[in-house]
């Protein structure tokens, strides 16, 4: 189960951008917290924590709306693929059945994987506002398992942030972290899961440690 956002895009700064701007040009005044809170948030989540924490003068859906529409004209310009993911998720995928669990709304999801040609490698796609509540709840983490028809204790995840951890983890999984170095995880949090020092080390990593094993 593969994280999106942090594991095989760069795009948390981007989409800390563009929310940023967009919350200055609604009346909203940006808390220091904003950031590390959304990070993991469904859509309707940070969409409402956007109008009613950060002050933006619009309706959540309003909002949801022009946020997601900004990520989508950047997106169309081509998704930040971070080095290496296409492949590291063809690898695992010639190997186990693979999914995305992420937070990102479905049309990017799509867009990401249409420009990776990796719509047919991953056969389960689920994004967070499908699945009742974002993370740190493991619901995104069930659903795709559910999808997939596996066992989540005898499934593992890839996740760079804290909140995304903690939904793995919720979810029975064996988790693996690749940290992001922009929006550190949390050390305790990290004190749980296997550390990776790149992507490019998952699929050594599961050879050697099998989930449910």
């Amino acid at each position: 189960m593969f994280d999106l956002d942090g594991v095989l895009v760069d795009s948390e700064r981007m989409w800390d951008e563009v929310r940023q701007a967009f919350a200055a040009r609604h009346g909203g005044t940006w808390p220091a917290a904003a950031t590390r809170a959304m990070q993991g948030m469904s859509t309707p989540e940070w969409a409402t924590y956007l109008v009613t924490e950060v002050g933006v003068r619009l309706t959540p859906a309003e909002t949801a709306s022009g946020v997601i529409g900004e990520m989508a004209e950047r997106y169309a310009e081509g998704p930040p693929v971070l080095p290496g993911a296409v492949d590291v998720v063809r690898e695992v995928a010639s190997r186990y059945p693979v999914a995305i669990a992420s937070s990102s709304p479905p049309v990017l999801i799509k867009s990401f994987l249409a420009a990776t040609d990796l719509t047919d490698v991953v056969p389960v796609a689920i994004s967070s506002e499908q699945a009742g509540a974002g993370k740190p709840a493991p619901d995104v983490y069930l659903l795709a398992a559910s999808k997939l028809g596996v066992d989540p204790s005898r499934s593992a995840a890839v996740e760079d942030s804290t909140n995304g951890l903690r939904a793995a983890l919720a979810a029975g999984m064996t988790v693996y972290a690749v940290p992001n170095p922009h929006f550190p995880p949390d050390p305790v949090v990290l004190a749980h899961v296997t550390v990776l020092r790149d992507l490019s080390d998952l699929p050594a990593a599961l050879a050697s440690a099998p989930p449910g094993e």
